[in-house]
C-alpha cells in the first residue's frame, strides 16, 4: 500500500529519507516556501513533489517533521493552525527535542495523533543504514514502521509512551556530541604542547566506547574525589592553551555529587541515585 507523506522540511537527512520513501513508491510532498536553493536542489534530486503548505497538510496521510530542533514547535504550530483534512493523518515528530517538548507538540496538535520519533545514524545514502526509533500508540507506530519496509532506514518501535524515542536520541547525543567537543579541545591542548601524536597513540589503544561500560559508573563514583581535582587541573591546562575549559570544569563539578561516596562499593542504581539532583 502506498501513502502520501508530507515532509517538513527536506534538509540532508530529510531529503535522503524522502528519497527512500519515493523508492518504495510513496508520494512525498515538500513545501518550497522560504526554503533555500540548496534545499530545492535536494528535493529535486530526491524526486519530491512541491506543494504549498495548506495543500501539503490536507493531502498527506503522514506528516514527517525533520527540521532543526529550534523550529520543531513552530512547524507543529503551523500545521495545527491548518488542521488535517483526514482524521487518520499521523504526525511524526522526528526532531532531536526533549520528551517534554514532544508532549507539548502532541498537545498542540490534538486530536491529530503524534508519533515520537528519532533518527540515529547518518543519512541513508552510500550504504548507510540509520535507525528510526518510534514510540507512541502501537497501531500508529507500526503503520509508520511499515512505510520503511525494504528501505535503508531501519524502523524500531520502542513502545506506546511518547517520549521514549526522544529520550533515547538525546541520551545518546549527550554522550556522542559532547565527547566530540571534548576530543577537539583535548587534541588542541596536546597540539599546543607538541604531544598530539602521542595522544593519538594512547587513544588508539581503545577500541570500545566508554558508553557501553556501564559497570564503570560505580567505579567512577568511588574515584570522583580524586578525579575532580585532576579535571580542575585539566581545565587550567586548556585555559592556558587558549581553549574553552567550561566542559571540563562542568565535569569536575558533576563529580562533586559523589564526594560522599569515596571508596564505597555501589551498584549502578545507587551510583546514579547519588548523581541525580535532589
Amino acid at each position: 500500500m502506498t501513502y502520501t507523506i508530507g515532509l517538513l522540511h527536506p534538509g540532508s537527512m530529510g531529503s535522503a529519507i524522502g528519497a527512500q520513501l519515493r523508492a518504495r513508491g510513496h508520494l512525498v510532498l515538500w513545501c518550497p516556501d522560504g526554503r533555500s536553493e540548496t534545499t530545492r536542489r535536494r528535493a529535486e534530486r530526491a524526486d519530491l513533489e512541491a506543494e504549498a503548505l495548506p495543500e501539503l497538510v490536507s493531502r498527506s496521510d503522514v506528516l514527517l517533521s525533520l527540521c532543526p530542533p529550534s523550529a520543531a514547535e513552530e512547524t507543529a504550530a503551523r500545521v495545527a493552525e491548518l488542521g488535517a483534512a483526514d482524521a487518520g493523518t499521523i504526525y511524526v515528530e522526528a526532531n532531536a527535542v526533549s520528551p517534554s517538548r514532544v508532549q507539548h507538540i502532541a498537545d498542540r496538535l490534538a486530536p491529530m495523533p503524534v508519533i515520537d520519533a528519532a533518527v540515529v545514524g547518518s543519512p541513508p545514502v552510500g550504504g548507510k543504514y540509520p535507525t528510526l526509533y518510534l514510540s507512541g500508540l502501537g497501531k500508529q507506530a507500526d503503520r509508520i514502521a511499515e512505510l520503511f519496509a525494504g528501505t535503508d532506514v531501519r524502523p524500531h518501535v520502542l513502545g506506546d509512551s511518547i517520549g521514549k524515542a526522544s529520550a533515547l536520541k538525546l541520551a545518546y547525543s549527550s554522550y556522542q556530541k559532547v565527547s566530540r567537543v571534548l576530543a577537539a579541545v583535548a587534541y588542541g591542548a596536546a597540539d599546543t604542547y607538541g604531544v598530539a601524536d602521542e595522544l593519538l597513540e594512547i587513544a588508539a589503544r581503545r577500541t570500545r566506547s566508554y558508553l557501553v561500560e556501564t559497570d564503570y559508573i560505580p567505579k567512577t563514583a568511588a574515584r570522583a574525589w580524586r578525579w575532580g581535582p585532576e579535571l580542575e587541573d585539566a581545565a587550567a591546562l586548556l585555559a592556558d592553551a587558549g581553549l574553552p575549559d567550561s566542559l571540563v570544569r562542568a565535569a569536575a563539578e558533576t563529580l562533586t555529587r559523589w564526594d560522599g561516596n569515596r571508596g564505597e562499593h555501589l551498584d549502578i542504581s545507587e551510583a546514579l541515585e547519588a548523581l541525580r539532583l535532589r
